[in-house]
């Protein structure tokens, strides 16, 4: 599945527009996590437990945008864009979405 963040692929026609597909998830803090990166302010420095939890959210999100593509018969998404918001204290959610489109 080829992902793009511009409106078309470069070298290929764009023949049919499928519609927009998306994927999502909810991650929780772990308070052991917190307890490092209460650490980690204090002293400096990058906080990889987060880093780590949101780059898992990122690919699982961008991974069920992909399948609801291939469900609907798409060979790419174009107009890629991903979206974090915080949705409670500790609790964030990741947004992936496209337009999902068939090449020639």
């Amino acid at each position: 599945m080829m992902i793009a963040t511009t409106e078309t692929i470069a070298g290929r026609e764009v023949v049919e527009t499928l519609g927009l597909v998306r994927g999502a998830t909810v991650r929780s803090k772990h308070i052991g996590t917190d307890i490092m990166a209460g650490l980690r302010n204090v002293v400096g420095g990058e906080m990889k437990g987060y880093s780590s939890m949101l780059a898992g959210a990122r690919e699982q999100a961008l991974d069920r945008m992909a399948d609801e593509a291939r469900r609907m018969g798409a060979d790419a998404i174009v107009g890629f864009r991903m979206e974090t918001s915080s949705i409670m204290s500790g609790a964030s959610e990741i947004v992936a979405y496209g337009t999902a489109v068939r090449l020639r």
